[in-house]
C-alpha cells in the first residue's frame, strides 16, 4: 500500500492517474507536479506523465491490504473524471464494496457527473464522497454532492481561495480546511478559515484543519484558533450506516452511450 502523508487519510490507492484543470483550485496542482517527478524516475504507471491513464492491475490491490485502513481514492487524479468510462468506475466502486474492512474516501471536481452516475453505482457503508470547493463560485457542487447517497458526505475546502460565508451544510457530515501549499501558494486569510469553523460548530459538523500551506507548510503549522482541529465522523457499518438519498427517476440517467461508449484518449494500462 501507498502510506500517505495527507493528514486526513492513512493510504492512496491509484488505479487512475492523470487529469486535467477544470477550476481555480486546480492551478498549482501537486499531483501534476508529482507525475511528472514520477515520470522522470522512470515509474511505470507514470509513463505517460500526468495524461489520464487507466490502471486495472492496480484495481484489487486493496483486497491484498489485511490491515484496516483509511484510503484516498486516486490522489492523483479524479475518479469522475469524464473520461473514466463508468464500466471502470463500476470496477473500483466493486472493489470498495468487497474490500469492506477499508473506508475510502473519494473526491472530485466533476460534481456533475458524480451526480449523473451516482444512481449507476452501488454505495456501500464504507465509501465517503466528497467534493471540493475552493472559492463560493463553485460551491454549487456541494447540491451535486448531496444527490449521492454515501454514508459519509464531505466537503474540502482546498486550497481556500476565498470566503465561504454561507455554506450550505444540509447532509454534509465532515468538513476539511487547508491552504495552499508550495512555492506559488496562493495566501488563504485566517478570518477564513476561522468562519467555516464557526459554521460547522453552529451545525454540529466535524471540521478538519488540515493546513495554514504556504512556502512552508510545515513552518506555517496547522493550528487554528489555538489549537488542533482533527474531528473526523464515524465510520458507518453495514447496520447503522445512513439511507440512501431518495433520487427522481430522472435524476441521474446514464444514457446507453454513456455506459457503453469508450472514450478516446484514454490510456488503458494493463
Amino acid at each position: 500500500m501507498a502510506r500517505s502523508a495527507i493528514e486526513w487519510t492513512e493510504s492512496t490507492w491509484n488505479p487512475v492517474t492523470g487529469c486535467n484543470k477544470v477550476s481555480p483550485g486546480c492551478q498549482h496542482c501537486y499531483a501534476e507536479t508529482m507525475a511528472r517527478r514520477l515520470q522522470a524516475m522512470g515509474q511505470p504507471n507514470y509513463q505517460q506523465g500526468f495524461k489520464l491513464t487507466l490502471h486495472p492491475a492496480m484495481l484489487e490491490r486493496p483486497l491484498a491490504w489485511r490491515s484496516p485502513q483509511i484510503v484516498f481514492v486516486n490522489s492523483m487524479s479524479d475518479l469522475f473524471h469524464e473520461d473514466v468510462p463508468l464500466a471502470f468506475i463500476e470496477r473500483v466502486f466493486d472493489v470498495m464494496r468487497r474490500a469492506e474492512w477499508h473506508t475510502f474516501q473519494v473526491l472530485t471536481k466533476r460534481a456533475e457527473r458524480l451526480e449523473e452516475l451516482a444512481p449507476s453505482l452501488p454505495w456501500p457503508h464504507n465509501v465517503w464522497m466528497g467534493v471540493s470547493v475552493e472559492r463560493e463560485d463553485y460551491s454549487f457542487r456541494i447540491g451535486h454532492l448531496r444527490r449521492a447517497p454515501a454514508a459519509v458526505r464531505f466537503l474540502s475546502l482546498e486550497p481556500l481561495l476565498g470566503p465561504l460565508p454561507r455554506l450550505d451544510l444540509r447532509c454534509i457530515d465532515w468538513v476539511i480546511v487547508g491552504g495552499e501549499s508550495g512555492p506559488r501558494a496562493r495566501r488563504m486569510e485566517e478570518a477564513w478559515a476561522a468562519d467555516i469553523q464557526d459554521q460547522c460548530r453552529r451545525a454540529g459538523i466535524p471540521f478538519f484543519f488540515k493546513q495554514w500551506g504556504g512556502r512552508n507548510k510545515k513552518a506555517a503549522g496547522r493550528i487554528l484558533a489555538g489549537r488542533t482541529w482533527d474531528e473526523v465522523p464515524p465510520r458507518p457499518t453495514p447496520r447503522l450506516g445512513k439511507a440512501p438519498v431518495t433520487l427522481p427517476r430522472s435524476a441521474g440517467k446514464v444514457s446507453p452511450r454513456e455506459r457503453a461508449k469508450t472514450r478516446p484518449g484514454v490510456i488503458l494500462r494493463p
